[in-house]
């Protein structure tokens, strides 16, 4: 997350200074409070993880074949980490039953999204990355559903 927020900081710098600075400080309080509710352990290939690792693959074959039609022009990183930070977070929310999991995949969207404005030809200045920064920071905060307790007869 704190990686995705530098990032997305650093590319968004060019069209609205403000906006960055926005994206940077929304994704390092998701990316604060994620460290904080993750669990203990690294989960390195936990039971259950082929489907991720299907989907790491296949997300870079498709990252090949997106990079040599995207990554020309001017705006190409931008446009390559918005349409590679959608596809893979879109894939990690549907994918996970962690309400963690979920909210730092919907805190990574709010990101891209926020500096997706950087591709029009006119900056539409610093509300869109102010709102994604918010949003992104905010919804780590969300409280997670406990599984219903059992009533006993």
């Amino acid at each position: 997350m704190a990686l995705l927020a530098v990032g997305l900081a650093v590319l968004a710098w060019p069209s609205t200074i403000f906006g960055a600075f926005a994206i940077a400080a929304g994704g390092m309080i998701a990316a604060a409070e994620c460290w904080r509710s993750g669990p203990a352990t690294w989960g390195i290939m936990p039971a259950g993880s082929t489907a991720r690792l299907i989907l790491c693959i296949a997300s870079g074959v498709l990252a090949l074949w997106v990079a040599s039609a995207v990554t020309t022009g001017t705006g190409a990183p931008l446009r390559f980490a918005v349409l590679v930070v959608l596809g893979l977070m879109a894939a990690r929310i549907l994918m996970s039953r962690e309400a963690p999991v979920v909210l730092a995949g919907i805190a990574s969207l709010a990101l891209v999204l926020a500096a997706a404005p950087g591709l029009a030809p006119a900056s539409p200045g610093p509300i869109p990355a102010l709102v994604g920064g918010l949003i992104a920071a905010g919804v780590m905060f969300v409280s997670r559903a406990r599984p219903a307790e059992k009533v006993g007869t």
